[in-house]
């Protein structure tokens, strides 16, 4: 597969062949979840319960049990004492029984259950012929996943991964393949046989593992298949008895595949093969693709699901390692994000003088070649840009098209495909206020040379009994093209800032009389979550009750879910009050974001944070404190700057976590801010607030905080319920802001 197709140069995507609509249609409509057949290196018993009759069986299952198994009842298979073992897994965890290790005939089978449709689904795969890497491979395993967690980059993560699982499986060839946002697939790890030409790198159409089938990927880690020669083995009978339906097979390791994907495997020589998902956050990231040419291969039930764990357990670290290479200039954005909301609040009623005539413009908000400004129905544009007369057409066409973020302007406007130069990729925000304002930024085409697994273009159909479907290619040689009319895609964070931004004018520009009070609104809603995020495991409550004195404190709080489930609770207050205060937290409240997801703990992102206002802030002063909660075990990481300690309330009262509380933001060029643990427990509750809340008590700070610490100790370990009783206790008078935030374990 070394060879190269001619270099192409298209503009858009390949049209679909005359004829092939229908086969696209039926591709998507094949009912793989409900083949009606299973491969035949094992066999399959549906059962009701609890009398384990058999409804539904493969038609090899005769041949494995040695008798008919049709109105039969796994009583009457097993023997007595595997059926006493089967029973008593049955009321538990089923996935804490497979595999059942079971005696038939004199040989071991493995069984493996599941439930689907009502029915207690039953897979039986004999031990004998089944590849085992052995116990010497297994007791290595603790060292194989401390080389997977010690992986600094993802390009190190999926390396170690190719080649473990090779280890393991012994398949001649195992990938890691990435899908991309359109669901084209890139091989970006490889481990292989020496003689086998090298597939790294190469890319494969979205077509070659279809919508459905990714679904499937995504709910069911594991899928193989010993031998892509195989005949199904049919279910008989073919509907099931209580639903009049096939029986759903989507969580059967035994399930028969498509046979449109056997050609596809075939097409490429591979006899055997393995895969293993790769999610990220609940959506499908990609996959380990395991293959082999020598023959059919089979590996065992344990090993599978050994090579099964190192997937989820690199499923766990791709958050961190993936949202490390995101975090580049993800900071650098947040500071120009600030600064351009600092000019804002400085100006409000000159926003686009404030936007394009500052040290800092909306242009150097983000990478791009140009932008544009419109403001009151006035454009102004900045850098490389298409023509004036043609940005506000585009940008209206974008947003009609409900694609306001592109990298490929012509397949979303095709007549704007001669503006490549200027706009292949376009970033548009729209800012309401009645005059079709909208804030966009430009980049320019990128020339890209992408290699293929084969032409892409090259699918075709062939004809069936039932209709014409699709055939997949035959040719995997390396095929090369250049893209065109694509520009360098925009990252997430980019989007963020440029939504967020335009949020903050939508604010400002909504009443012309009022426009100080709006922008103060605009700017509350960026330093307080009008929603709290949902958190696996975690209860969340907050309170925020302004000063009468000012639209506008210097409280902010926020939620900053970090890898691996922890969770980092965020409580901080700028000294004064008013539109300048709030510009001010508004960066501090950005950049501390941008510092925990890369600081190894609050104490190093409070560091951070100092520098910031050091560097950037000089005669600022704030204080903060964070808390770091990791749900699973109930460890707290708390730091503090200046800040009012943390409060833990437990079923013996509770108590105010003074250590680890340092000097506040601003005050010193180095801090070294510290921390200190503590442990929440199941009934234990947190409780974060500001000064507002203490300091103004008539008889003084500390009868404020001896009232507080009492209100908190007698109060329920419901968040939302401790806030109510403490504000009802405390009634904190309005001179200052208050704000409070309750945490407590699920």
């Amino acid at each position: 597969m070394t060879s190269r197709g001619p270099s192409q140069l298209p503009t858009v995507e390949a049209p679909v062949p005359g004829g092939a609509e229908d086969a696209l249609l039926r591709c998507a409509d094949e009912p793989i979840a409900v083949p009606g057949a299973v491969q035949p290196h094992g066999a399959l018993l549906a059962v009701t319960e609890p009398d384990l009759a058999v409804v539904v069986a493969s038609a090899n299952a005769p041949e494995l049990f040695g008798r008919p198994v049709a109105g039969t009842s796994l009583d009457q298979l097993l023997d007595d004492s595997d059926t006493a073992r089967l029973r008593a897994g049955l009321a538990g965890d089923l996935a804490e029984v497979n595999p059942l290790r079971v005696r038939l005939g004199g040989a071991d089978v493995d069984l493996v259950l599941h439930r689907a449709d009502g029915l207690l689904v039953t897979e039986w795969e004999p031990v004998l012929g089944a590849e085992q890497a052995g116990a010497a491979w297994h007791r290595r395993l603790p060292t194989t996943l401390q080389r997977l967690s010690a992986t600094a980059t993802l390009e190190e993560l999926t390396a170690v991964l190719a080649r473990d699982v090779r280890a393991l499986t012994c398949f001649d060839r195992v990938m890691v393949y990435r899908f991309d946002a359109e669901w084209n697939g890139e091989v970006i790890a490889e481990d292989r046989r020496d003689d086998l030409e090298p597939f790294l790198g190469l890319r494969y159409p979205a077509s070659d593992i279809p919508a459905q089938a990714r679904a499937l990927y995504a709910t069911n880690w594991m899928r193989l298949i010993p031998d892509a020669g195989y005949r199904p083995v049919p279910l008989e009978p073919p509907l099931t008895p209580s639903t009049g339906r096939p029986l759903d097979l989507s969580g059967a390791i035994l399930r028969s595949v498509s046979p449109v994907h056997l050609e596809y495997l075939a097409n490429m020589g591979v006899v055997s093969s393995m895969s293993v998902s790769l999610i990220d956050n609940g959506k499908l990231w990609g996959l380990i693709a395991c293959h082999h040419y020598a023959g059919p291969h089979r590996p065992s039930y344990s090993d599978r699901v050994a090579a099964e764990f190192l997937g989820r357990t690199a499923s766990l670290l791709l958050p961190t390692l993936v949202g490390a290479g995101e975090q580049t200039g993800v900071l650098e954005v947040a500071h120009r994000q600030a600064e351009l909301a600092s000019a804002i609040g400085r100006t409000p009623r000159a926003l686009a003088e404030a936007l394009t005539e500052g040290e800092v413009t909306v242009l150097d908000l983000l990478p791009a070649s140009g932008a544009a400004v419109r403001i009151n129905g006035q454009l102004r544009l900045l850098g490389e840009t298409p023509p004036a007369d043609r940005v506000v057409p585009l940008v209206r066409a974008l947003l009609a098209a409900g694609a306001p973020v592109t990298d490929a302007v012509s397949r979303v406007v095709p007549e704007a495909a001669d503006l490549a130069g200027s706009a292949s990729g376009v970033l548009a925000v729209e800012v309401v206020g009645g005059q079709e304002d909208f804030l966009a930024w430009f980049r320019p085409e990128t020339l890209r040379e992408i290699t293929w697994g084969g032409n892409p273009y090259t699918s075709k159909t062939a004809q069936t009994d039932a209709g014409p479907r699709l055939s997949p290619r035959r040719s995997f040689d390396a095929w090369s093209e250049t893209v065109r009319e694509t520009a360098r895609p925009w990252r997430e964070h980019e989007v963020t800032a440029a939504r967020s931004l335009a949020a903050l004018l939508t604010g400002t520009a909504a009443s012309r009389a009022e426009e100080d009070n709006r922008l103060a609104a605009a700017l509350q809603r960026t330093l307080l979550l009008e929603q709290l995020p949902k958190v696996p495991g975690v209860a969340l409550a907050a309170r925020y009750l302004p000063s009468e004195e000012d639209v506008v404190g210097g409280d902010w709080y926020d939620i900053v879910p970090l890898p691996g489930g922890r969770v980092s609770i965020v409580l901080g207050d700028v000294a004064g009050h008013g539109l300048a205060a709030a510009a001010i937290t508004a960066q501090l409240r950005h950049a501390l974001r941008a510092h925990l997801l890369r600081a190894p703990g609050p104490a190093a992102a409070l560091d951070g944070l100092n520098e910031v206002i050091g560097a950037l802030l000089p005669g600022e002063l704030a204080t903060a404190i964070v808390a770091e909660l990791d749900p699973a075990t109930g460890d707290v990481v708390v730091a503090n700057a200046g800040h009012p300690p943390v409060l833990i309330g437990t079923a013996a009262g509770a108590a105010y976590l003074h250590e680890g509380r340092g000097p506040a933001l601003g005050l010193l060029d180095v801090a070294d801010y510290a921390e200190t643990r503590v442990h929440l427990g199941d009934d234990d509750r947190l409780l974060l607030f500001s000064d507002g809340l203490v300091e103004r008590s008539a008889d003084g700070l500390a009868a404020g905080l001896e009232d507080l610490r009492a209100a908190v100790g007698a109060g329920p370990a419901d968040p939302q319920q401790l806030l109510d009783a403490v504000l009802g206790a405390l009634n904190p008078p309005r001179t200052d802001d208050v704000t409070l935030l309750g945490v407590a374990r699920t």
